[in-house]
């Protein structure tokens, strides 16, 4: 067996001498050990298979971290960590302590800056730019931008701006027919257009390819050819250009993205035009190499494991989003104005048999949450009832029209907040610890934070109807935790367990579960406590600070930020009640969470059951805070 290439590698400089040979090879290793890794791992598989050509023949052509790359999102950027350094431990991928499935600029000097939310790079790019420009560095900065990303504004404002701009700057629009959802909209329509334009390809190809075949000038001329396709196109397809010209772009492309000597040489190209922006449109394959992974690539999008021989991947139990599906089912069921709305996240909303079952109520608006938030008021504002279900870190990105468009108007649209709290192995940049503080600022809003499956009903039926306002049924990832024995989870806007202790613990969410395993541990231990579970965590139910008064300690654990979260609001309608006492809050304080397992993130919080158990028994030894 001969000596493996990807372990010989310990910088970009490392592949800059391989042959044809080669460089195939290695690309067949790099997608072995992908596949190795998230086999075990979890992780993004299908878009990384699909990158890593281009991402060898970056490395090839430019110089990074001098050449900077911005990888739109993130999860693509795994062939691009195994080249930079980081691949001995590229085993660690997503684990605590270990490499982050994202870009992330505290890991490598090969990472400029952070990612995981879509449709970032190309503004990004454009400061990186401008930046070098301002500091004499004549590097050069390349965007890669999937074609779903495109479904996202902040993608042509970084266009729009970019297009005018004298920067070193290619952009590589990674055209690929989907996102996680399949591409929805005119841009995905348009994108088919250009790649469906056979006759300009075959011309395009034959003459590049005898160009570059006569010795000395056939490159100048090559090059030249490139820089005035305008007029070559206008004569072959008599047509005039494409909207990324219109915007001030060279437009090179479609170029086959698994063509790695191809990638090279237009690449180069790209770089000979010097002070004018590019961009590269690549055709690429989702799941590249790995036959489950293309023809399932929704599934290998982001997965928790699998088995690689039958590529079927680790299957675990309902889920808090397959629960709200149902729900939702049933209600459109009964009521015609139910209308789901998701952000290119059908299937990570668990939303594909609302999808398939009510069709023309469903909507499917692209990466572009601004948007989808609006376009739920604009459906409200005529009667329809629309539930926006979303991941609480990608909320984020319609704050302004929350308050703008739903809630000035107090327009009955109801956001399903998926992924709620501590997420686990993607890290900072789509842990949901916002959404309570982010929403309780908002004037008239209700937010209703189940514990339970058995909740998602209720809550989903008062925030749809009994409340006409802008309403959020918050829930976590994955499944439900520990039920106390005879608690009959009911969706009530609080709950008080026991009555007559000392020290009261105030909580909502999937935590009530670990703060009544903690509980019953005191319990057997001969000092028991109170608990209040919040339903309703917005605007907190009065008759719950009514009963949480006659306390002279109170410790409220929070799965969220605590700046601004509902302990402290809670706190604040203490004080208002003139009580006067000892408040604890066991929150997330002032920082950001690193990927981890969800259990082992909690713990490192004081937030899972031991952790709890130990903040309350000392308060018990000490009688204070």
């Amino acid at each position: 067996m001969s000596e493996s290439l990807l372990d010989s590698i310990n910088s970009p400089a490392d592949i800059k001498g391989f042959d044809r040979e080669q460089i195939d090879r290695l690309c067949d290793e790099i997608r072995e050990r992908l596949i190795e890794t998230v086999a075990q791992n979890g992780g993004h598989l299908a878009s990384n298979l699909g990158v890593v050509e281009l991402t060898v023949a970056m490395h090839r052509v430019f110089d990074s971290p001098h050449d900077q790359f911005v990888f739109d999102v993130g999860h693509q950027c795994y062939t691009h960590k195994l080249l930079t350094g980081r691949r001995e431990w590229f085993s660690t991928l997503r684990t605590e302590g270990g490499m982050s499935g994202f870009p992330k600029p505290s890991e490598s000097g090969h990472d400029p800056m952070i990612a995981g939310h879509s449709s970032t790079s190309i503004s990004a790019a454009c400061g990186l730019a401008a930046a070098k420009k301002l500091s004499g560095d004549e590097g050069f900065v390349v965007a890669v931008i999937g074609d779903g990303a495109l479904t996202g504004g902040l993608a042509y404002e970084g266009l729009n701006n970019l297009g005018r701009m004298h920067e070193r700057v290619i952009v590589i629009l990674n055209d690929n027919k989907m996102s996680i959802s399949r591409n929805v909209g005119s841009m995905a329509r348009y994108l088919t257009a250009i790649r469906t334009r056979r006759g300009y390809i075959r011309v395009k190809t034959k003459i590049s390819k005898a160009l570059s075949k006569i010795p000395f000038i056939g490159e100048k001329i090559n090059g030249l050819l490139f820089r005035s396709k305008k007029a070559l196109k206008g004569a072959i397809l008599h047509r005039r250009g494409t909207i990324f010209e219109d915007m001030g772009f060279l437009y090179i492309g479609p170029v086959d993205g698994h063509n790695e000597k191809v990638l090279e040489r237009t690449l180069n190209v790209a770089k000979s035009m010097n002070n004018r922006p590019v961009l590269i449109h690549i055709c690429t394959v989702k799941g590249k190499g790995y036959e489950p992974a293309e023809l399932k690539p929704k599934v290998f999008h982001g997965i928790s494991g699998f088995d690689i021989d039958s590529g079927e991947p680790k299957h675990g139990s309902t889920t808090f989003s397959d629960v709200f599906a149902g729900c939702l089912c049933e209600f459109a069921g009964q009521d015609e104005t139910v209308c789901a709305v998701t952000a290119a996240m059908k299937s990570g909303t668990a939303l594909s048999d609302f999808a398939s079952t009510y069709r023309r109520r469903f909507f499917d608006v692209g990466i572009a949450e601004g948007h989808a938030v609006t376009f739920c008021a604009g459906m409200a504002a005529n009667g329809m009832k629309p539930v926006f279900a979303v991941y609480s870190s990608f909320l984020q990105r319609g704050y302004d029209q929350l308050i703008h468009d739903v809630a000035i108007q107090g327009l009955n649209v109801t956001f399903a907040v998926d992924r709620a709290g501590i997420v686990g192995e993607d890290g900072e940049t789509h842990q949901g610890l916002f959404d309570t503080a982010m929403l309780g600022t908002i004037p008239n809003i209700h937010i209703y934070s189940p514990a339970y499956f058995s909740e998602m009903k209720p809550m989903l039926y008062k925030s749809m109807y009994l409340y006409t306002g802008p309403s959020a049924v918050r829930y976590p990832r994955g499944a439900e935790k520990f039920k106390p024995e005879g608690f009959d989870a009911e969706g009530n806007d609080y709950d008080l367990l026991g009555e007559g202790h000392d020290i009261l613990a105030v909580t909502y969410g999937r935590i009530f579960g670990n703060l009544c395993e903690a509980a019953q541990r005191l319990s057997e231990e001969g000092s028991d406590i109170d608990i209040l579970k919040l339903g309703l965590v917005k605007p907190v139910p009065p008759e719950a600070v009514t009963s949480a008064v006659g306390y002279g300690t109170i410790v409220f654990f929070e799965e969220g930020i605590q700046h601004g979260g509902v302990a402290e609001d809670f706190c604040s309608l203490l004080s208002q009640s003139r009580w006067q006492g000892h408040f604890i809050i066991r929150a997330v304080n002032d920082r950001f969470i690193p990927h981890a397992t969800v259990n082992s993130a909690l713990a490192g919080l004081g937030l899972d059951a031991d952790g709890m158990y130990d903040t309350i028994r000392h308060l018990q030894k000490d009688g204070t805070n």
